[in-house]
């Protein structure tokens, strides 16, 4: 019996013959070449078949790994573009007279040395990706076989590394487990493993021999242990813990068709990330509670141009009825960085990834955006589905796309097309921050010095105001005073900021609060929509205390959301209201509310939407 360790990667435990992963020789003539533009042409050529072999690994990845580990191999490809990589290559082949093989080893060797050098352990794995690329492009060039092991019974494979190319290449009915030499935690390799469920191990170092060919073997991919020919006891105890893992696994298949709910009664939401309509198999067979990401770039990614609405419609409305009732979170398009269609024409960019991308492509490109909301919004008539938007830098972005969204609901509504009467929105990958300014005052025509302090712009009927940063470690004291028309509707947005509104007179008053206050007096005539985070909206209407909500005329409709906070409303003598809530903790006291008598009365619709608050009405 012999023992060999390594770290595991991929927990499980597997027995069976060991086989060792061949390879060609890599052996590399260098020559000198006489006709570069001959040999430029021998290497972009195979970058071109490299393509084409990284898309077939590609498609079979995305069986069975699933789209994380495809998508690797679309970086790969891309790698492949990388002008860096190219032009290194290029000027040893123009410059250096070296045949291609030789330039490509070179310009791999050299950019591999330079990511294992980082000190970033992600980064560091990188260096196997440029490896397998190079290694890839060479194999076309030199007319080299291709790698494997010799096997026909199932084994586990050993190796001094495998590049991710070669793991995803391997028959997963021939595969028990792996061990390699070498290897990380990070690389792609160990991804893919965990992913496809094969027990690894790497990182056992020079103790793997070419004479364990065959010999069986039981590999522990949990606590990276392989033992050889272990004697009964050892056998016994690391098949016990194999026939273990087998039942916990058929324990878990158990629980399909339960509630996702724990034993203090706490619900968990269990969803599954898809790309296609095509995966919904695989989640509706493992029970999936819901969709916790749809990855719609895929529809943008499969074709030549971009997909039509009816296109999309059909996609998400699929999901979203096979998902019967569901949460199915859709996240609008993310092209850029590792994914690229060619008919974006993007340019080149030094760092794509925290380039145009995601949400500012759609805000550049409206008719894109605005194709996939309406096909999403169509879809929402079908299943409950949510509207995730990626990449988010700034509030102006979140106002944007509330303008965007309404628009489009507004123009489907005139068309008569049925939609959800309520589709959720998230954002995600963002931070925001916006101070007050000292004082502000802001007049119909926007006249005075104290304007050029204050973020706004008059979008159709609407104005929008943005308090601008102030600089200051604290915030002072400010006022914020705007005097419109009653035509012109107001919408406010905080983050971190306190405003005070004095002398407003407008239909409708949106206020949209993070980590702030807001008060004043004001006459809302229609509407007053206050949607506040962590005690974001302490709206004082007649200076009345903080948190309370006072009218000297009552609007028709009144909308409250918070998450941490409450509010107390005070209503004129004579109004009337309809209460719509719901909290998770907190009471409605009404009882300083006074009924108005007799007819005619001032009719509110009052919706109020609370996690961690109460709600006080009283009569004024």
């Amino acid at each position: 019996m012999e023992q060999i360790f390594g770290k595991g990667v991929s927990k499980g435990v597997a027995a069976g013959p060991i086989s060792f992963y061949r390879r060609p020789s890599g052996e590399i003539l260098r020559r000198s070449v006489t006709d570069t533009a001959a040999e430029l042409v021998r290497f972009h050529d195979a970058c071109e078949t490299a393509k084409e072999q990284l898309g077939v690994l590609h498609d079979k990845a995305l069986t069975e790994a699933g789209e994380d580990a495809a998508m690797l191999f679309e970086a790969h490809q891309m790698m492949l573009d990388d002008l860096d990589f190219v032009e290194s290559i290029e000027g040893l082949i123009e410059n250096d007279r070296l045949n291609a093989e030789a330039a490509v080893s070179d310009t791999g060797a050299q950019f591999a040395e330079m990511f294992a050098a980082m000190d970033d352990s992600y980064m560091q794995a990188r260096a196997a990706d440029i490896r397998d690329i190079s290694t890839r492009v060479i194999g076309i060039l030199t007319g080299e076989g291709e790698s494997g092991i010799v096997s026909d019974v199932p084994c586990i494979v050993e190796a001094d590394d495998l590049a991710p190319s070669e793991t995803v290449q391997l028959d997963k009915s021939l595969i028990l487990g792996f061990i390699t030499a070498g290897g990380s935690a990070n690389s792609h390799t160990a991804i893919l493993a965990r992913t496809m469920g094969i027990p690894a191990i790497i990182g056992a170092g020079d103790a793997l021999q070419t004479e364990m060919e065959g010999k069986y073997a039981i590999v522990d991919g949990q606590t990276g242990e392989m033992v050889i020919e272990p004697d009964d006891a050892e056998r016994e105890r690391l098949l016990k813990k194999q026939a273990k893992e087998k039942a916990l696994k058929e324990l878990l298949d158990q629980l399909k068709g339960k509630p996702n709910v724990t034993k203090d009664g706490r619900n968990v939401m269990v969803y599954c990330n898809i790309g296609s309509p095509a995966d919904i198999d695989a989640v509706l067979q493992n029970d999936g509670g819901g969709i916790g990401l749809f990855r719609s770039e895929f529809l943008y990614l499969q074709g030549s141009d971009y997909p039509t609405e009816d296109e999309q419609f059909e996609a998400y409305k699929t999901v979203a009825e096979r998902m019967g009732g569901k949460r199915v979170i859709i996240r609008t398009l993310d092209i850029g960085a590792d994914k690229q269609a060619d008919y974006f024409h993007l340019d080149k960019e030094e760092n794509p990834a925290m380039g145009l991308r995601a949400i500012r492509i759609c805000l550049t490109r409206p008719e894109v955006f605005r194709t996939q909301l309406r096909a999403l919004y169509r879809a929402s008539a079908y299943g409950k589905i949510a509207i995730m938007f990626p990449m988010i830098t700034s509030v102006w972005e979140v106002q944007e796309i509330k303008r965007i969204c309404r628009n489009i609901r507004a123009e489907l509504a005139e068309e008569g097309v049925p939609m959800a009467d309520k589709v959720e929105l998230h954002w995600i990958s963002g931070r925001v921050e916006i101070r007050a300014a000292e004082t502000i005052s802001v007049s119909e025509n926007f006249a005075g010095d104290n304007a050029q302090r204050l973020r706004w712009r008059l979008d159709g009927d609407t104005l929008i105001v943005q308090p601008c940063a102030s600089g200051a470690q604290e915030l002072p004291e400010k006022t914020l005073t705007v005097t419109l028309p009653q035509t012109v509707l107001l919408k406010v947005d905080t983050v971190s900021a306190d405003c005070a509104l004095t002398g407003v007179q407008t239909a409708q008053l949106d206020v949209d609060s993070v980590s702030g206050a807001l008060r004043g007096d004001a006459a809302v005539t229609e509407m007053l929509s206050v949607d506040t985070v962590s005690g974001g909206a302490s709206l004082d209407l007649t200076a009345a205390p903080k948190k309370e909500l006072v009218f000297d005329e009552a609007p028709g409709t009144v909308k409250l959301s918070s998450t941490s906070g409450s509010f107390a409303l005070g209503l004129p003598a004579g109004a009337a209201y309809q209460l719509d809530w719901s909290t998770v903790s907190g009471d409605c006291d009404a009882s300083g509310y006074q009924a108005p008598e007799g007819r005619g009365a001032k009719k509110i619709k009052l919706t109020a939407d609370t996690v961690s608050g109460g709600l006080t009405i009283y009569t004024k």
